[in-house]
């Protein structure tokens, strides 16, 4: 690895820890097309590096801060809503990844671009 790309690699996993803790995104939003765009990965060599990195307990430092603040006011509520998501996450994540290593390298790019374009309309014009 050359010392620019692993800069690079640096300025991804802050810029992605950051916005992961400011505003819950991280992952799939910033790393995926960071990887693509920056280091030329593929959808599919992206997707799968962004999930390896997401396998490291990396966002209990942030779940902490949130659980301990006023808007959660450590009620075990949502330790519970998180470990059914994470539950079903687990299941879904192995099927998901069997699909998308199937599917062609560019189709699943521009997938993943529509999704995030509409989950972006939705949030942007909702009330």
């Amino acid at each position: 690895m050359q010392l620019q790309e692993f800069l690079i690699l640096l300025v991804i996993g802050l810029c992605a820890g950051f916005l992961s803790g400011a505003v819950g995104v991280g992952g799939g939003i910033v790393v995926v097309p960071a990887l693509v765009y920056f280091l030329g990965l593929n959808q599919q060599q992206a997707q799968g590096t962004s999930l390896m990195m997401l396998s490291f307990p990396i966002g209990i430092v942030a779940a902490l801060q949130y659980f301990k603040s006023p808007h959660m006011n450590g009620d075990y509520k949502y330790w519970y809503m998180a470990g059914a998501i994470l539950l079903t996450f687990f299941i879904g994540s192995y099927f998901g990844s069997k699909a998308a290593l199937k599917i062609d390298r560019l189709l699943m790019q521009r997938l993943f671009g529509v999704f995030v374009f509409l989950v972006s309309l939705k949030m942007i014009f909702s009330k």
